[in-house]
């Protein structure tokens, strides 16, 4: 929906609330048009119903709003004397319409000084429930979200298992687009494992300001650009067209910012010609190939943990003195080096084309790659059938245009076009583990507006494969921050600290109390 519907849907809605209450409003001693008038109307059945004015912005919130429309319909009609289940769940059920038969056919009294404490414990429960589940929506939305790494495409800076909080606000929090949604779940709910929302109606996308931009290297979430999957890691082949914000999470390090060329040299990334230098937390990995003595004894699954490889066992595919590494840092590679009865520790590079890489530009691979702009809001490219592999996507799916190609020329909503002028800012996101991470070199850009926020926090580390439940966790990364310099620090051990004071504290003021009762 565009914002001109978005529009004429409000006027309606505000033309249907006006005529299902109006004379609820006149017995309320207001005036008949004040049930007609946008925002005014809701401030105004806000001291109708004796509830605070600041009610009126969740009614604005999106999926917030999902959760107070029944509470104010149930408020009203009580706020009228129908307080029975009947009249509460046909206030609900009617999508609020029950109100128009109190508004015309019944001879209520508006009751001013109504008790707003529930009278069963049901009732205390619900409305105590309903309140936390606003909340915990609101910080979801807009603050922090949870969320867990569930690939191993970050590894060594994440790790499969990490349970992170996501900011929002770090980048801005962006609105959600989807309308008609479950609060605080993605894209299914869970149990019955079914889809968690309606794909109509869809707000514009919106985002507020944040404090900082997306810099190079920053860890980053975001909906997977290329997401059709019915379901994360589902291999049904079944495929679905998600909104936006319902697209699955993915979370990869920024390597390419709007305005800037990148390229791809024998797996190094260089921007504007120049090396992309990581931070010190960052361990980039790659495969290898290693030979061996086989006459030298060798226990190469205690060896490859040692040096951080990341394969279980440490090796694929065996083949007489030759080891295959899926992924090995740098530092490993070294150290391997040294080893008595390693012969080589090769990084493998590749040289062939693949022909899923982005663009399928049959000589770039995902070592060897670009160089590649990435665009950037406001700025105008030639648009010709050399480039048009680099922005089709751009134009007729994240930009919304019609985009046909003729002969030797390019047809943007029905018009010739030679140039395209970019709608929004892109960005170019890979994973630090090279040779097993699905990313920006295979589907290209990310949008914007599909930014979901910043990781900044560890709060749980989960290892599947511990022997334990004190193994089973990670100590070590508890409590630790993503971003930052030098090598994460735990502090878990201040947590404990302040959560023991916490307590003492609570015990003491509390004997106090009880003392001087």
């Amino acid at each position: 929906m565009t914002l001109f519907h978005w529009f004429i849907f409000f006027l309606a809605v505000q033309i249907i609330h006006g005529l299902g209450t109006w004379k609820l409003y006149e017995k309320a001693g207001r005036k008949r048009w004040e049930a007609f008038v946008p925002i005014y109307n809701a401030i105004t059945l806000m001291k109708i119903i004796n509830r605070p004015t600041w009610w009126t912005v969740l009614l604005f919130i999106p999926i917030i709003n999902l959760i107070m429309f029944p509470v104010v319909w149930v408020e009203t009609l009580r706020s009228f004397g129908r307080n029975s289940t009947a009249d509460t769940w046909l206030g609900i059920f009617t999508f609020g319409l029950y109100i128009y038969y109190i508004n015309y056919t019944q001879d209520v009294q508006h009751i001013s000084d109504r008790s707003l404490i529930a009278t069963t414990k049901t009732g205390d429960t619900v409305s105590s429930l309903l309140f936390a589940v606003v909340v915990a929506t609101l910080v979801h939305t807009y603050v922090m979200q949870p969320y867990t790494i569930p690939t191993s495409s970050l590894e060594k800076s994440l790790l499969i298992g990490d349970f992170l909080f996501v900011s929002k606000f770090h980048y801005g929090a962006r609105t959600p687009m989807t309308t008609v949604a479950a609060p605080m779940v993605h894209d299914t709910l869970p149990i019955i494992k079914t889809k968690s929302y309606l794909s109509w109606p869809q707000l514009p996308y919106f985002r507020f300001p944040g404090f900082q931009k997306i810099e190079k290297n920053d860890i980053v979430v975001f909906n997977w650009p290329a997401d059709t999957v019915y379901k994360f890691f589902d291999t049904s082949g079944r495929s679905v067209v998600k909104p936006i914000d319902k697209k699955s999470n993915y979370v990869k390090r920024c390597q390419g910012t709007p305005g800037d060329s990148l390229q791809i040299k024998d797996g190094t990334v260089y921007i504007n010609g120049k090396e992309l230098i990581l931070p010190e937390r960052a361990k980039t990995q790659y495969s290898y190939f290693v030979t061996y003595d086989m006459n030298t004894p060798m226990d190469f699954e205690y060896l490859l943990k040692q040096v951080g490889s990341t394969d279980g066992a440490g090796f694929k595919n065996e083949t007489r003195d030759t080891l295959y590494l899926r992924a090995l840092t740098e530092d490993g590679a070294k150290t391997l080096r040294k080893v008595p009865g390693i012969k080589s520790v090769v990084k493998i590079v590749n040289k062939e084309g693949e022909p899923n890489i982005f663009t399928h530009n049959p000589k770039w691979n995902s070592d060897n790659f670009g160089p590649i702009y990435i665009p950037e809001a406001g700025k105008t490219v030639a648009l010709n059938l050399q480039t048009l592999p680099f922005y089709k996507r751009i134009i007729s799916v994240y930009e919304g245009n019609t985009l046909k190609v003729v002969g030797n020329d390019i047809y943007v909503n029905g018009k010739k076009a030679t140039s395209y002028t970019f709608k929004q800012n892109y960005y170019w996101m890979m994973g630090d583990n090279r040779h097993n991470s699905e990313d920006s070199r295979y589907w290209g850009y990310v949008p914007e507006d599909h930014i979901v926020g910043k990781p900044v926090f560890i709060w749980m580390s989960w290892d599947s494969n511990g022997a334990g439940l004190g193994s089973k966790i990670r100590w070590e990364r508890l409590f630790t921050t993503v971003s930052g310099d030098g090598q994460p620090q735990s502090y878990f051990k201040y947590f404990l600290g302040l959560l023991i004071l916490y307590f003492i504290g609570d015990y003491f003021w509390k004997k106090k109390k009880a003392d001087k009762n």
